[in-house]
């Protein structure tokens, strides 16, 4: 089909004449490259494909445009991929992740990024900035005790380890426990698709299944089909503080280098002094043979971070049912704690977030190289340093712009203690003996300089 019109659905039927004219803006400062990118992400769900460049070469005539008219708002596609039309027609779930990705570029842009309504360099400016995007999209729900259970892992695990997440999904499903995800394959679509059949044996109606994403990173982590409720928040620092803000408790299955980016943030989040008795669950897991994973992401902690780490960090290793029953179990834990603190069930306003977790890490040769790698650091510190490190590697190995970069500089290069980078070197050759980090380029992405 060459072009399709479509008129939106909810908030989206409202768009006055100059947001529908900043989505199909070409200029540099206009929405449209970034509309068109997200859009064929979101029409290629289910696509396996984790390369942007590939994805746009696919589908080079692509287009989208938004028009405002008289009786409303027109959706104007050009060339959609085929696999996102059934009998002529969008499918309907495609068709509300196009809206809610097109509600929240033009809503951040105006109403986060360009009001001067917050204050973006401040740590209370930008938990405010994630309250009204979470809170424009209807992802705050009061009156309902604590119950979402964050998942994260890779977007390209084995079989085994997608089966068993899927299966850790489904025993929290009859438990009645909600999901939320980067809303992408693998380990973020398992949970929710077993969570959705827990939910239907459970006769359970109103079961939530929550995706978080960001522009960057969309094109690689498309949102899967079970997600109903869909978010793009400005950066991954957003999209990570949306995270620890809206869940009650978070499960990590195996995954890749942007997994143990997630895992550092959240340790730099743990080891806070000023979070030390915050409730917040989280739980390792994943079935036989995935124990090199952990027990490499384990060994490190203890030789970079320490025992504090590991001891906030739970590790049941091929168990789904335990898993379950600990995330329900843990679901009182959390609800005593925030109404003992009179924090919000929807929203965990007493978290606190160091300023270098929110503020974005452009992952540049320079910035790279200037990450103070170094056990001197307390160990938040280090954590959320080494976190930066890992987003660059994620950035280096998946994301059009930094794969550009490395082509023309060369592999990033760390700098710090010895043995602290020796280990860290060891962990990143072990996702790639893994298959767990596959590098664009034909060596790795960054080279680790060891200093005394």
């Amino acid at each position: 089909m060459h072009k399709l019109i479509i008129r939106p659905e909810g908030t989206l039927q409202i768009l006055s004449q100059q947001e529908a004219q900043q989505l199909s803006d070409t200029s540099d400062h206009g929405l449209h490259e970034l509309v068109r990118q997200c859009a064929l992400a979101v029409l290629n769900t289910g696509s396996h494909t984790d390369d942007t460049l590939a994805l746009l070469k696919q589908h080079p005539d692509f287009d989208i445009q938004v028009a405002a008219r008289g009786r409303g708002v027109q959706i104007i596609l050009s060339h959609p991929p085929e696999t996102a039309l059934v009998e002529g027609e969008l499918i309907t779930g495609i068709k509300h992740h196009l809206f809610a990705v097109l509600r929240d570029l033009v809503y951040t842009r105006n109403d986060i990024l360009d009001s001067g309504r917050f204050n973006l360099d401040d740590s209370a400016g930008i938990t405010h900035a994630v309250f009204h995007i979470l809170r424009n999209a209807r992802l705050l729900v009061p009156g309902r005790l604590p119950n979402i259970v964050v998942c994260w892992g890779g977007h390209r695990i084995v079989r085994n380890e997608y089966d068993y997440a899927k299966y850790v999904g489904y025993e929290m499903g009859l438990r009645g426990l909600d999901i939320c995800t980067g809303c992408g394959l693998g380990a973020m679509k398992g949970p929710m698709k077993g969570a959705a059949v827990g939910h239907h044996k459970q006769r359970i109606n109103d079961g939530r299944f929550i995706g978080l994403s960001e522009p960057g990173i969309i094109a690689v982590e498309p949102p899967n089909p079970v997600v109903t409720e869909l978010c793009i928040l400005p950066d991954i620092e957003k999209r990570l503080e949306a995270f620890v803000r809206l869940g009650h408790g978070i499960v990590i299955f195996p995954g890749g280098a942007g997994t143990l980016e997630e895992i550092f943030y959240l340790i730099a989040i743990l080891l806070h002094p000023a979070n030390c008795h915050i409730a917040l669950p989280v739980i390792l897991t994943g079935p036989e043979g995935s124990q090199e994973y952990f027990s490499q992401l384990l060994h490190f902690l203890e030789l970079s971070i320490g025992l504090p780490a590991q001891a906030r960090l739970t590790y049941i290793h091929n168990d789904a049912i335990e898993v379950a029953r600990e995330m329900k179990m843990a679901m009182e834990t959390v609800r005593t704690d925030r109404r003992n603190s009179s924090d919000a069930y929807y929203f965990n306003w007493r978290l606190h977030l160091a300023l270098e977790l929110q503020r974005p890490f452009i992952p540049t040769h320079e910035n790279m190289a200037a990450l103070n790698l170094s056990r001197r650091l307390p160990p938040h510190k280090l954590a959320a340093e080494i976190r930066k490190a890992f987003s660059g590697i994620v950035a280096g190995s998946v994301k059009a712009p930094w794969i550009r970069a490395i082509e023309q500089k060369g592999p990033y290069r760390l700098h710090g203690d010895a043995d602290l980078l020796e280990a860290l070197e060891a962990l990143v050759q072990s996702l790639i003996d893994q298959g767990r980090l596959k590098p664009h380029h034909p060596y790795p992405p960054v080279i680790f300089e060891k200093t005394s």
